[in-house]
């Protein structure tokens, strides 16, 4: 059986703590989480346990996120001397969905569209929270959103497509080749 890993992190520090976004390795990680299809398991991984978060995702036959590819794996490059994006089989759906439609979209907007629910929170918050010493709710939002992610897939997979609302306010969809084998 494949192991399809979906994948998310949050961060100790904002980008302006660090001097901006081109140093999202300094930013440090709180809490990274993963679902594995192998194990129909979440893991969250605080950030001593780094380096075994980075072996699963090396590990995965797919690493599965939104937009993983330029911020999670660069967060997790200031632990790693070597890039994850050259080392990971990667989908990073909201990549996918911007090169079809031309802008970016938020997990958000594509959960409630499609799914009818969205994220409990969001990164901010985590931050806040991680600050406040409230870990379990980082651990959980971070499992939350690995979740979502994961739904978000499988929908787009099982259908051929999912939703988003535009700038207009009016639902739309954008075909997806997510079919999993």
């Amino acid at each position: 059986m494949k192991d399809y890993v979906y994948f998310d992190l949050e961060t100790l520090r904002l980008a302006g703590d660090v001097g901006g976004w081109n140093n999202k390795g300094a930013m440090g990680m709180s809490v990274g989480a993963t679902y594995s299809t192998k194990t129909g398991k979440y893991i969250a991984y605080p950030e001593k346990r780094v380096n075994e978060l980075i072996d699963q995702l090396i590990r995965a036959d797919l690493v599965i996120g939104f937009n993983h590819i330029s911020f999670d794996y660069p967060v997790l490059e200031g632990y790693y001397p070597f890039s994850l994006a050259d080392q990971c089989a990667s989908l990073d759906l909201m990549v996918d969905l911007e090169e079809k439609i031309g802008h970016r979209l938020k997990l958000e907007a594509v959960a409630t569209a499609s799914l009818g629910t969205g994220k409990t929170a969001d990164g901010l918050d985590a931050i806040r929270w991680w600050r406040e010493g409230k870990y379990r709710e980082v651990a959980e939002y971070c499992c939350y959103d690995v979740k979502v992610t994961r739904l978000v897939h499988e929908y787009g997979a099982k259908n051929g497509f999912v939703k988003y609302e535009d700038k207009f306010g009016q639902l739309q969809e954008v075909e997806v080749g997510w079919a999993m084998p």
